[in-house]
C-alpha cells in the first residue's frame, strides 16, 4: 500500500467544492491505494468508536483518519488495472488502485467526511447506496450536486445513522462507469459491537463485464449479455476462498450492481437472510434457505453456523454465470455424428477438434486461447478439474483454524469412507413399471395434440 500525497501539490490543488475550500488543500487526507489482488485479513481500528471488522473477499478496507471528532477518508475515482484472474486483466475504472474501491467502515453515529479526487477523462459523483443522509449529499449529478470534473475533489459529510450494510457508485454516466467498475462497499456496524455479532463476516460485490476474447477493455453499451461474471472482479479459480473454524457463527454480505439478479446458493449448511439494503431483519421473519436470490441493486447478508467440514461450494445458481468468456453462437451438437465431416476438415486443417457431441465438458481439453482470455472452466481440486470459472468460491470449514486466521488450509482431507465411490459389481436390474397382474407395461406413448398458433403482426391489440 502507498499513499497519493504527491498529487496535491503547487497551484493545482484541485479544489473543487466548498467544504473543500474551507478545509484548505494542506489538509487533505492521504489517499492509500492496493496492488495486490489478494484478500487483506482486517486490521482492528486503530481509533474512534470499537467494531469488529470485515473481511473484503480479494479485497481491502480503506484506512481513515480522525479530524476533530470526524471520520475522514480519501477516494480516488481513477482508470486502474484489476487481475480478473491468473492469466488475465482488465483496464477498468475503480477507486484508489482497485476496482471494486476499498470496503469503507464507520459505526453507528460516526460523523463522516469523504473527500473524493476526479482523476478519470470525464465528469463523475458517487451516491451512497441506501444510507439516510442530506439530500445535498446523495450524489445525483445534475439533480444534487454538479458533476465532479476531472481534476477536481469534492466532499461528502454527514452522519452514519443507521447500521447496515451499504454499497457506492457513480450516479453519473452510469452505463459506462458501471460498466467500467466503479462501485465499492461501506459496513456501518452498530453502536454495540456485540450487536449483531458473528465470528468471520464476509463482503463482496457482484460484477458482470463484456470482455471480447483477446481485449481487455470491457464494452459498455451493454445490457445482458456480459460474459465475465465474478466476485469482486474476480472470476474462479482468482477468487480466494472463505477459511474458518468449525462451529463459526458465518455472516456472508453479497451486494449486486451487475444488470440481472443473482441465486447465491451454499453447499453443506443452510442458511438465514439476516439483512438487507433497509437494515437488519427480525429474527421472527427468518426462514431456513440454501439459496437467495440478489436482485439488481439489492444486497443481501446471510448467517448460519458452519458445523459441517470440508470444502463446500459457493456460487452463483445461473450456470452460465460460473462460466468464462462464452461463445454464445455455438450449437448444440450433442449426439451428432460428425466424424466424416472432421476427416475431411482435418485434412485441411490438421489441428481440427473434434467438439460438443458428447457435451460440454472442457475439463481435460488443452487449447490455445487468444492473449489475456480465461478458459471458459477451469480450476483444479483434489480429484480433478473442478470445471468451474466465474460466481464461484470454496467454503472452507476446519476444526483447527484458528480465531483470527484467514489463511488457505489445503484440501480438506476426508474421513476414510465418506468419499463417493466407483462401483465395481454387477449392476442392479431396471425396475420397471407393472400393472395390476405383476406384467410389465409397455411404454406411455405421448398422445398426439394438435396446435394452433397464431403469429402477431405488429403491435395491435395491446394496452
Amino acid at each position: 500500500m502507498s499513499t497519493r500525497r504527491d498529487f496535491f501539490t503547487g497551484a493545482a490543488a484541485l479544489v473543487g467544492a466548498g467544504l473543500v475550500s474551507r478545509a484548505g488543500a494542506a489538509t487533505l487526507p492521504e489517499a492509500p491505494i492496493m496492488n495486490s489482488a489478494a484478500t487483506q485479513p482486517p486490521p482492528p481500528p486503530p481509533n474512534g468508536r470499537p467494531y469488529h471488522p470485515v473481511v473484503t473477499l480479494n479485497g481491502w478496507s480503506l484506512p481513515w483518519r480522525m479530524n476533530n471528532g470526524v471520520k475522514e477518508f480519501h477516494l480516488i475515482a481513477e482508470p486502474v488495472v484489476r487481475e480478473i484472474a491468473p492469466g488475465m486483466k482488465a483496464n477498468l475504472w475503480g477507486y484508489n488502485g482497485q476496482s471494486p474501491g476499498p470496503t469503507i467502515e464507520v459505526v453507528e453515529g460516526d460523523r463522516v467526511r469523504i473527500f473524493v479526487t476526479n482523476k478519470l477523462p470525464e465528469h463523475t459523483s458517487i451516491h451512497w447506496h441506501g444510507q439516510r443522509l442530506p439530500n445535498g449529499m446523495d450524489g445525483v449529478t445534475g439533480l444534487t450536486q454538479p458533476g465532479i470534473q476531472p481534476g477536481k475533489t469534492f466532499v461528502y459529510e454527514f452522519v452514519a445513522r443507521r447500521p447496515g450494510t451499504f454499497m457506492y457508485h457513480p450516479h453519473a454516466d452510469e452505463m459506462v462507469q458501471m460498466a467500467m467498475g466503479m462501485m465499492g462497499f461501506w459496513v456501518t456496524h452498530p453502536k454495540n459491537p456485540a450487536q449483531h455479532r458473528v465470528d468471520r463476516d464476509f463482503v463482496f460485490l457482484l460484477n458482470a463485464y463484456d470482455i471480447e476474447p483477446g481485449s481487455y477493455t470491457p464494452r459498455v453499451n451493454e445490457m445482458l449479455d456480459f460474459n465475465i461474471w465474478t466476485f469482486n472482479s474476480r472470476a474462479f479459480p482468482g477468487i480466494d476462498t472463505m477459511n474458518v473454524r468449525q462451529n463459526d457463527r458465518v455472516r456472508i454480505r453479497v451486494g449486486n450492481l451487475t444488470m440481472t439478479n443473482h441465486p447465491i446458493h451454499l453447499h453443506g449448511h443452510e442458511f438465514e437472510v439476516t439483512g438487507t439494503d433497509g437494515g437488519w431483519t427480525r429474527p421472527e421473519s427468518r426462514w431456513p434457505e440454501v439459496t437467495t436470490d440478489v436482485a439488481v441493486g439489492q444486497m443481501r447478508a446471510i448467517e448460519f453456523v458452519a458445523s459441517e467440514p470440508g470444502d463446500w461450494a459457493f456460487h452463483c445458481h445461473k450456470s452460465h454465470h460460473t462460466m468464462n468468456a462464452m461463445g454464445h453462437d455455438v450449437p448444440n451438437l450433442i449426439g451428432v455424428d460428425h466424424r466424416g465431416v472432421a476427416e475431411k476438415i482435418t485434412k485441411l486443417v490438421p489441428d481440427y477438434m473434434v467438439m460438443g457431441e458428447k457435451g460440454g465438458s472442457m475439463g481435460d481439453m488443452e487449447m490455445p486461447l487468444p492473449d489475456n482470455t480465461l478458459p471458459m472452466m477451469t480450476g483444479q481440486g483434489p480429484f480433478g478439474g473442478v470445471e468451474m470459472g466465474g460466481m464461484f468460491t470454496v467454503l472452507k470449514v476446519r476444526k483447527d483454524q484458528k480465531a483470527g486466521d484467514y489463511r488457505d488450509p489445503g484440501w480438506y482431507k476426508h474421513p476414510a469412507g465418506t468419499v463417493a465411490y466407483e462401483w465395481k459389481g454387477e449392476a442392479p436390474a431396471a425396475v420397471r413399471q407393472q400393472d395390476a397382474g405383476g406384467q410389465s407395461m409397455p411404454a406411455a406413448k405421448t398422445p398426439e395434440v394438435e396446435v394452433t398458433v397464431r403469429k402477431p403482426r405488429g403491435h395491435q391489440g395491446h394496452h
